[in-house]
């Protein structure tokens, strides 16, 4: 007798979902509530792009899952139907910096974007710039990059500078640029010359409250679950954990995901507060994780400097009772350019080593408190807020691709 298929029965309808895609963090809603001032003022500053001049460059900065990518995505989705609907001289093109990390590797794909037929594998730096800039010119074209987490650029000044020089050489036609940061402070550690080109408008995209997230859940919750299955009492905790926690409309999303999952696990076919408890640990682990993977390379081996020293034990004491695991901040520093110098980067200055901690604790990844009398004089004492060993596995494998 054959044995039965492993996916026999799985196939059926499904108790929970009425479209399951809508509730993932992917999915781009047509209707991006609590945004509107933002993505108005996208299209004002893109609009010069539809008479094939220069749209202004826009910086997009504020935390992860504040909408900035969807934002993004959006307006260009709507420019590029227009473009299509009316014939007109002008493109966008979106990347993640993530995948295409350095100057060639944005413009190479550009280009390769730009002419579709052709294969550029192997083309200097040089030539891949001269046809991006012939693109434009003999096409009269106004070329819009976005560049999401462009934090990742290995050598953004000279790529921003590149695509700013563009403009000079572009006969008829212009190269703007959206550049989309989840770290706050980004913009500090750019060359003067590249912040005032790139930066030419900002919009903040600031966290979304509890009542913001309660309207934005509500709405995907009609899309993608049936009629009735989702109580509001779901849809207010999630609501309320996401907003408690960072107000990451991404994670408020991702714990009524998981909580639909587990009831249709369970057979049952309502979701309930007991449902979203259930999703909680496993949904703010996975985002956690997620923004570390995220994170500039420089800030990754400062975490990795602390993951270590705490699973080694070096420095690790116990404070006035306090629980173990906490470093002196110069110990840290110390570590950290003897790992910088193994993967064969530079270290950072103390100051932006001292920024990138501030910044570290923001994200919830760590703690700090100063030192006190009695021990070491004025420094800082930092204690790491996951687990060490997941933390150093996780960066290990990021630094090490």
């Amino acid at each position: 007798m054959a044995e039965q298929n492993l996916f026999e029965g799985l196939a059926g309808e499904s108790r929970v979902f009425k479209n399951r895609e809508k509730i993932t963090p992917h999915y781009t809603p047509e209707k991006l509530p609590f945004r509107e001032k933002q993505i108005n003022e996208m299209v004002l500053a893109l609009k010069s792009a539809l008479t094939g001049q220069k749209a202004d460059n826009i910086f997009l900065y504020g935390k992860t899952g504040t909408g900035k990518t969807a934002c993004t995505r959006h307006v260009l989705a709507q420019l590029d139907e227009f473009i299509q609907k009316n014939g007109l001289a002008a493109k966008a093109i979106y990347l993640n910096c993530r995948n295409y990390n350095s100057k060639y590797k944005v413009l190479s794909t550009v280009v390769q974007d730009m002419y579709p037929d052709k294969d550029f594998i192997g083309y200097s730096g040089s030539f891949i710039y001269e046809k991006l800039t012939e693109f434009c010119s003999e096409k009269k074209l106004s070329a819009i990059i976005a560049l999401d987490e462009i934090d990742k650029v290995k050598d953004l000044d000279d790529l921003v500078y590149a695509l700013t020089r563009a403009n000079d050489e572009i006969k008829k036609g212009a190269v703007s640029v959206i550049g989309i940061s989840n770290m706050l402070t980004f913009k500090e550690r750019l060359d003067p010359r590249t912040k005032s080109s790139l930066c030419e408008k900002e919009l903040v995209f600031p966290p979304y409250n509890a009542q913001e997230l309660m309207k934005i859940l509500e709405a995907r919750a009609k899309e993608a679950f049936k009629e009735g299955v989702v109580m509001d009492s779901a849809i207010n905790l999630a609501a309320a954990i996401a907003a408690q926690e960072s107000g990451d409309a991404r994670t408020a999303v991702m714990l009524l995901l998981r909580a639909g999952e587990i009831a249709e696990k369970e057979g049952s076919a309502k979701i309930s507060d007991k449902e979203v408890e259930k999703a909680r640990k496993s949904v703010e682990e996975q985002i956690v994780f997620e923004m570390i993977s995220t994170l500039p390379e420089q800030q990754q081996l400062v975490l990795l400097s602390i993951a270590k020293l705490t699973i080694e034990k070096k420095g690790v004491r116990k404070l006035k009772g306090e629980e173990e695991g906490i470093l002196f901040s110069g110990e840290i520093f110390d570590e950290y350019k003897r790992i910088a110098a193994s993967y064969k980067e530079s270290p950072v200055s103390t100051r932006w080593f001292q920024q990138y901690i501030n910044e570290l604790e923001m994200y919830g990844l760590l703690s700090t408190t100063a030192s006190g009398k009695g021990l070491r004089g004025n420094t800082r004492l930092i204690k790491l807020s996951m687990d060490p060993k997941e933390i150093r596995t996780t960066l290990e494998k990021q630094l090490n691709q």
